[in-house]
């Protein structure tokens, strides 16, 4: 099949355009993006859809004019995000985010890539800071956590379609296993840009719902920051590094996060 014979694109994003193909969806990978990548979110949808979680059921990797694509179902409905333009939707839809994430984090990861691998490979392959403080941050990190749950990777409200009681968690390919408090910052860390003070709620809301302390969320933000500066997101860089030298504590995450601003895509 060629990529003419998908229909209608549905969405895009930086890695990746999603395609209608009959009743289900092809998620077309970038050209030049390597085979390993579709096989391994395959393999990761496979395992959320194992463990019952809210993630589309794939059917097979192919190729499509030299670019991989997944053959996957369709999450319906539209991202979240968008709903939560209107502030008067937004705290349904937090809680139905904290519910949705904390509900994935009550599974066992087993089988997949290691969170905190993930990030030490990360913090040292970017150059945008110092050997000596790579060496810090990564010391830092193996101090912390390992955890096996099961965790998204990638969750903010751009992936996750749908009303709030019937919605699909989409883009998997960062799925591993690790501790809660690191994914949950992760999310924090990819919606802080476009949307800072949804992003400082979700953490509140996150944690009520959980039962765990905040500040065991906020005591990830260096090393997830650091992490996240070997992504090639340069309009980001001036306030990932000061997460990455002020600490936890000084990085700009609020106390409370109240006020909800408009989310963009991360």
């Amino acid at each position: 099949m060629s990529a003419l014979d998908l229909g209608k694109l549905l969405g895009s994003g930086k890695e990746a355009e999603a395609f209608e193909c009959g009743e289900h969806v092809v998620k077309l990978y970038r050209a030049g993006t390597p085979k390993s990548s579709a096989f391994r979110e395959a393999a990761n949808l496979a395992a959320a859809e194992r463990q019952g979680l809210a993630a589309p059921a794939v059917m097979e990797v192919r190729q499509f004019d030299g670019r991989w694509g997944i053959v996957m179902g369709r999450a319906q409905g539209r991202p979240f995000a968008e709903a939560m333009r209107d502030p008067a939707g937004a705290a349904a839809h937090l809680a139905a985010m904290a519910e949705l994430h904390a509900g994935m984090h009550s599974r066992a990861g087993s089988g997949l890539a290691g969170l905190k691998q993930r990030l030490s490979a990360n913090i040292a392959a970017t150059p945008l800071l110092s050997e000596p403080r790579k060496r810090q941050l990564l010391d830092g990190l193996s101090a912390m956590p390992a955890g096996d749950r099961f965790c998204h990777g990638d969750f903010h409200p751009w992936n996750v379609l749908g009303e709030p009681r019937a919605a699909m968690v989409v883009d998997w390919l960062d799925a591993c296993s690790g501790p809660p408090e690191a994914d949950v910052c992760r999310s924090y860390v990819l919606m802080r840009h476009p949307a800072p003070d949804l992003a400082a709620a979700y953490v509140d809301v996150y944690a009520a719902h959980a039962g765990i302390d905040r500040e065991a969320i906020v005591a990830w933000l260096p090393f997830v920051a650091a992490a996240r500066l070997a992504e090639g997101v340069p309009q980001e860089v001036e306030a990932l590094l000061h997460a990455v030298e002020a600490g936890p504590r000084q990085a700009g995450l609020p106390r409370d996060g109240r006020r909800i601003g408009k989310p963009g895509p991360a």
